[in-house]
């Protein structure tokens, strides 16, 4: 009998999802690093809008894992 990988119903669009917010994460590391982030944000603005990404990014890797290489997701 083959082995079965667990579905996701959702999964495809989690995935969507998730890398959407590490392309975000990456923006910000990105504008931090130019210094471009003073045009558009105070610094506790920046700071607050960094975490709220790095959290948003968190939570989607944690909900949309990437599957190892037998194609399961780790639990």
């Amino acid at each position: 009998m083959s082995a079965r990988v667990k579905s996701q119903p959702y999964g495809d669009v989690a995935k969507k999802w998730r890398d959407l917010a590490e392309r975000r994460c990456a923006h910000f590391v990105e504008l931090y690093r130019s210094g471009r982030w003073t045009h558009y944000y105070t610094e506790e603005q920046f700071l607050a809008r960094m975490r709220e990404v790095i959290h948003a990014a968190d939570t989607w890797a944690q909900i949309a894992r990437e599957p190892d290489e037998h194609g399961i997701a780790a639990e």
